[in-house]
């Protein structure tokens, strides 16, 4: 039997429609246009079997097969919907107000009984933030939270709350998916001194001081997400500040806590300073991967120990997005980046493709793995909106742009149940398309004019420490020029390849942390002292500090083997060495015939420190 072919619903200024999936991209007949301004919002249900939306009127409930009109609700002021997991119960949501009179609203969030078409039961809900009650994936369980405290539902009978967790101030809470027994993670905010901390508990066991699985508590909190792994084993934990008052960062501060069920708890030790753009779950709950750092960002996998396992070096990255087979995993850079979109397959760690996605607001993958659609909407964006269909190795296969003076708000791909797209093997070859890719090429990086028309030295720079102002006049266009090869250098260490940290991992001479922290003292003492020296020096010359800063920042940087990095260190006393008799040589000092044979292999060195360097 052939895979369904998922439908993608757009909403727009033109209306809500449904788009057939690849390859047709032909809008679908079945469902009727519903051709008004209004619309709102819409939501599939989780197996995909069930559309609901409002369009200003009323809430209308199809079936999506047969586009058979299920239910209709008169609540035309609504601006959230959402399905419980198995479709059985619709929860809506409109803006909480108050009689003329500051008399009390009436209930704004409304619980429905698909079945039967009755309403369940109806709360007052005055936050958009956490409205809708949150589910077990077999309905057996239902939460809210209430006045700083959980009361659960069981079997969606919501006339009776079966129980009760009591935490002063809980500020947030996930129920963890998968089969029973459920578990719950729960945020309480710090207050006067003491520190904020999440506890996870498996229901319904929440009284007593041994109740809680895990507990894991942190200063620096203002807000915490709580995320998941599809087997329920593990819940990742990003806390951050609203103000960084370091002033290191724009976006606060952040930091990542790793919760097991089995009590285990750690601090992520993350490979670069700067902000937590995203984390993710691979769906095999195996590993996660960390997008952050100040720009270019750092993204790293991590296996369950929260050890680095990969690194994808640094980019342009703020997202990452795993296929929902978890074999191929996105980095990308959405908002103020370019909107480039790094395709790694990640059971091989190798790059399928490179696409640029210019001012998308919107990205998700396709249920079958295989396709991924980005779209530019408004409010975010109030000109170029549309939505493009991409292929994982790079092809546009279906691209829209709305007409002028028009706007898209919304697109969303229709879900399906896991299992229904078998894993496929990974293609690395760009699927042919008819559709022009017409994405700008990236723009060539300044050269000064004293440096044009010439090859580019930066990496020989690093290697020996030379700067083409050592080749010029003492001219303001030279100190200039050696400034930019200085700027080049700091850039190119910024921008580290990727690597795979298995094999660091498995070396038994690997440093330890101490080691590591002294190393990195002792070159920082070494950067202070180079720029306290060159405060007071305006000329470039070989000696001089700016030459010494690349020297710095050059021994600063470790390929991670250590076995390498040794080798590179003796090589690189050979060499100078080698430069010492060099300049004995030309006072006019006689050699030996070893110094001279020593002399002579200055060449070969130079060459296997190059390689090494390179990591060839």
């Amino acid at each position: 039997m052939a895979s369904p072919t998922p439908l993608l619903a757009v909403r727009g200024s033109e209306g809500l429609y449904m788009v057939n999936g690849p390859p047709h991209f032909t809008e679908n007949t079945t469902f009727q246009r519903d051709s008004g301004r209004n619309c709102k919002v819409f939501a599939f249900s989780k197996d995909g079997s069930f559309f609901a939306w409002c369009n200003g009127e009323q809430i209308n409930i199809v079936n999506v097969t047969s586009n058979e009109l299920l239910h209709s609700f008169d609540l035309p002021k609504t601006v959230c919907l959402e399905f419980s997991p198995k479709g059985n119960i619709l929860a809506t949501w409109q803006p909480y107000t108050t009689g003329k009179d500051g008399a009390a609203g009436v209930p704004n969030l409304q619980v429905f009984d698909l079945k039967t078409g009755n309403s369940l039961k109806s709360f007052i809900q005055k936050k958009l933030q956490n409205w809708c009650p949150c589910w077990s994936d077999d309905e057996s369980i239902c939460a809210r939270s209430v006045n700083n405290e959980l009361h659960f539902f069981e079997n969606n009978d919501f006339s009776t709350i079966a129980n009760k967790l009591h935490l002063q101030k809980v500020n947030d809470f996930v129920i963890s998916p998968g089969d029973q027994p459920s578990k719950v993670a729960v945020y309480v905010p710090g207050s006067k001194g003491a520190p904020s901390f999440v506890r996870l508990y498996q229901y319904p066991v929440f009284g007593g001081p041994q109740a809680a699985l895990a507990n894991k508590s942190f200063f620096k909190a203002d807000k915490v997400t709580l995320l998941w792994n599809s087997k329920a084993t593990a819940v990742l934990v990003i806390a951050s500040t609203e103000v960084d008052k370091t002033g290191a960062s724009y976006y606060g501060e952040q930091t990542l806590h790793y919760i097991a069920t089995n009590g285990e708890s750690a601090v992520v030790q993350l490979p670069k300073n700067g902000p937590i753009y995203d984390a993710v779950w691979n769906p095999n709950s195996l590993e996660f991967c960390v997008v952050h750092g100040f720009m270019p960002a750092k993204a790293t996998i991590f296996n369950l120990k929260c050890d680095p396992v990969f690194d994808f070096g640094t980019g342009p990255h703020n997202a990452a997005y795993y296929s929902p087979q978890g074999h191929i995993l996105v980095l990308a850079g959405f908002g103020n980046l370019s909107g480039q979109l790094d395709v790694w397959d990640v059971k091989n760690y190798k790059l399928i493709s490179k696409p640029q996605a210019s001012d998308s607001t919107y990205f998700a993958w396709c249920p079958d793995g295989e396709h991924i659609v980005t779209a530019t909407c408004s409010p975010r964006l109030r000109v170029g909106n549309g939505y493009k269909i991409w292929h994982y190795s790079g092809s546009v296969l279906y691209k829209y742009e709305v007409p002028p003076n028009a706007e898209l708000w919304q697109v969303a791909w229709q879900p399906c149940l896991e299992g229904t797209f078998p894993l496929k093997a990974v293609k690395y070859n760009t699927v042919p398309s008819k559709v022009p890719n017409d994405e700008p090429k990236a723009a060539q990086a300044y050269r000064p004019p004293a440096l044009r028309n010439k090859p580019d030295t930066s990496s020989k720079l690093i290697r020996y420490g030379h700067l083409v102002a050592c080749e010029l006049d003492q001219t303001p266009k030279a100190i200039l020029a050696a400034c930019w090869q200085l700027n080049q250098v700091l850039i190119k260490h910024e921008n580290e390849p990727p690597q795979n940290m298995r094999t660091q991992s498995k070396g038994s001479d690997k440093p330890s942390k101490t080691a590591l922290k002294n190393q990195r003292k002792h070159e920082a003492k070494k950067v202070a002292k180079q720029e306290a020296r060159a405060e007071g020096n305006q000329e470039i010359a070989p000696g001089s500090p700016v030459l010494n800063a690349v020297h710095t920042v050059a021994s600063s940087v470790t390929s991670g083997d250590p076995e390498v990095d040794k080798k590179i260190k003796n090589l690189k006393k050979k060499i100078k060495a080698i430069e010492q008799l060099k300049d004995q040589a030309a006072t006019g000092k006689q050699l030996e015939k070893n110094q001279l044979e020593k002399i002579q292999k200055e060449a070969a060195l130079l060459k296997e420190l190059e390689d090494l360097e390179l990591g060839v």
